[in-house]
């Protein structure tokens, strides 16, 4: 209405007065025409106005939309600006927190700065004081290594030297190991009247540990060698010149997988091991005899020995070890000086064997074997082991023969070695050992046993094997070993032990052909009357009067033994000891006959015979 109004307005002209319509009158043919002419150009000027009314509100319709955008627009920056505003007033709340903070990082600061400049100081006079300890060490390392290092192997001496002694109330003629434990004198051997002081450093000791690495394999080589033996020239009159001798020698490989290989002279697997079933971890008892103590089985021979360790708690083992026979017994079969069979032959010099050992060696058909399982639990140790053993001698059947019995083998009327053949026998035993810690380790207690047929040797007395049935054939004799042990550790400095041992041989005893006399081992018809009376001068000054007639065979050896160690030093430079020890043996014979004072005839005699032995040693051992 606006524009329409507007655009009438602007076609009147500007100074011209609106005249009434009646004014134009007289001239109205002019004015029609005039009027006709008005019309179309406000027609047109209407189209126009229209158009532009349309233009105008399309444009309006397009601003209305744009406002609208605008004003969504608006909202969206009004709540972008309110989150801004929220972020703006958490800024500014951390922003004083870290002013506040800021102020304490300051001060802070100030005092590190301050213990910084402290601590370059010491660290000067630390450098210093570092330097010097490490140079002292490097020196003192070198001056006090226990190792040699040589082409990657760890080569580590040690050992001890011991100077002891030992009193025997009977001479056993011994030196510090008490070889005589089933050999003590009875009364009828001059010795049993006479005390026995010896002193000794023989049992002085080197060790070499030799250790590697090659592959996934630990190699490791040992040696250990003391002078408990003897050459034909030893003796005690000037400069004591015993050989040094071979304990152990051996070399191994322990695998990764838990395999272990040992060969060479070392511990028979019979001897019990403190931990799993590993070399040099022997429960040795705490002994100075050098001999342990009745009870204890052990030996020390060739071995190759594998073992299964699966775990710190259970360990498997076999090994193979050199084998030897002790002879018991007597009454055996002889005829003109000869006798039905043999088991030993004396050693070849030649082929560097002891020539003089009168036992001589055993002609061997195997060798003995050992099986052996270890628990370590976690309280105690324990072992249970079995050994078989093979005994094979030479038979000579036809030595006994005669017109009355001819040989079987020919029917020879007279002594031939016809029909002579080897016989072979089995024997072993069982054996368990258990070693536990009671009172927070301050005492160790142990039990060990071996009993079986033919074990004697794995004893430290060393009791037969077998003894021989009339015909020459072998028969194993039934026995074993048994040792209770304590061990109380009352201070890191003293360790005072007590043992109680047995050794056991059963008869094994047999009728010669005849029936009139004992064979083998123990037989009650075996005469004993001389065994208390010494009947026999002496041959010479250097040899004691023969004992009388006495055939009394051992049928146990008992030790009971008490001692002590105390460490003075231990430490850096290794440790020195001094230690004392009682023991008391006693052994015991099968009965026989005849008597006590007058020899007279008369069944179960048995003679016994003991020994106070009494033990100092002072040791020194290497780092």
């Amino acid at each position: 209405m606006f524009l329409v109004s507007g655009t009438a307005f602007a076609d009147t002209p500007k100074n011209a007065d609106p005249q009434p319509a009646n004014a134009a009158r007289p001239a109205k043919p002019k004015a029609a025409k005039k009027a006709d002419k008005s019309d179309a150009a406000i027609s047109a000027q209407l189209e126009e106005l229209r158009q532009t009314l349309q233009s105008q509100q399309e444009q309006l319709q397009m601003l209305k939309e744009e406002l609208a955008k605008r004003d969504r627009q608006i909202d969206e920056a009004r709540e972008a600006a309110a989150a801004a505003n929220a972020r703006a007033n958490e800024a500014s709340t951390k922003a004083v927190e870290a002013v506040n903070s800021t102020a304490e990082v300051k001060s802070t600061e100030v005092a590190l700065n301050s213990t910084v400049s402290d601590l370059k100081a010491s660290n000067e006079a630390l450098k210093t004081t570092v330097a010097t300890d490490q140079a002292e060490a490097k020196k003192s390392s070198e001056e006090s290594a226990t190792t040699i290092h040589y082409k990657g192997i760890t080569i580590s001496p040690g050992g001890f030297i011991a100077a002891e002694t030992v009193f025997r109330n009977r001479s056993a003629q011994s030196d510090v190991n008490t070889q005589a434990f089933n050999g003590i004198p009875f009364y009828g051997n001059p010795l049993a009247h006479t005390t026995e002081f010896q002193a000794s450093g023989r049992q002085t000791r080197v060790t070499l540990l030799a250790e590697g690495s090659i592959g996934g394999a630990k190699i490791t080589g040992y040696e250990e060698a003391d002078f408990l033996t003897s050459s034909v020239n030893s003796n005690n009159r000037e400069s004591n010149s015993y050989g040094l001798r071979q304990r152990q020698l051996w070399a191994q490989a322990a695998l990764n997988n838990g395999l272990t290989f040992t060969a060479g002279q070392m511990w028979s697997l019979v001897t019990e091991t403190k931990k799993g079933l590993q070399n040099r971890t022997e429960g040795m008892p705490m002994t100075i005899d050098a001999q342990y103590t009745a009870g204890f089985s052990w030996a020390r021979q060739y071995g190759f020995r594998v073992v299964k360790n699966f775990g710190d708690k259970l360990a498997l083992g076999f090994s193979v070890e050199g084998p030897q026979v002790s002879l018991g017994g007597r009454g055996f079969t002889t005829v003109n000086g000869n006798i039905n069979f043999f088991l030993n032959a004396p050693g070849a010099s030649g082929g560097l064997f002891n020539a003089f050992d009168a036992t001589g060696y055993t002609v061997n058909q195997r060798p003995d074997f050992v099986i052996k399982a270890a628990a370590d639990p976690g309280w105690g140790h324990y072992e249970v082991f079995y050994v078989l053993r093979t005994f094979r001698d030479r038979v000579y059947p036809c030595l006994t023969a005669t017109v009355a019995a001819p040989c079987p083998a020919n029917g020879a009327t007279a002594p031939s070695t016809a029909g002579a053949f080897n016989d072979s026998r089995l024997g072993g035993g069982l054996g368990f050992n258990a070693r536990v810690p009671l009172f927070n380790k301050k005492l160790d207690a142990g039990v060990h046993f071996l009993g079986g047929d033919g074990v004697g040797r794995y004893g430290t007395s060393q009791l037969s094997d077998v003894t021989a049935r009339p015909n020459g054939t072998l028969a194993p004799i039934r026995g074993g070993q048994a040792l209770g042990t304590l061990e109380w550790h009352p201070s890191p400095k003293l360790d005072v032990y007590a043992n109680v041992g047995m050794e056991y041989a059963f008869r094994t005893a047999y009728l010669n052909a005849a029936g009139t006399g004992g064979v083998g081992y123990g037989s009650r018809l075996f005469n004993n009357s001389g065994c208390n009376t010494e009947a026999n001068f002496p041959t010479n000054q250097n040899t004691p009067g023969a004992s009388g007639t006495c055939n009394g065979d051992v049928k146990d050896v008992i030790e009971g033994t008490i001692g002590f160690w105390h460490k003075i030093y231990q430490g850096p430079k290794g440790r020195l000891q001094w230690g004392l020890q009682y023991s008391y043996v006693l052994k015991n014979t099968w009965s026989g006959t005849g008597g006590l004072a007058t020899g007279a005839a008369g069944p179960g005699f048995a003679p016994s015979a003991g020994d106070n032995m009494v033990f100092s040693s002072f040791r020194y051992y290497l780092p």
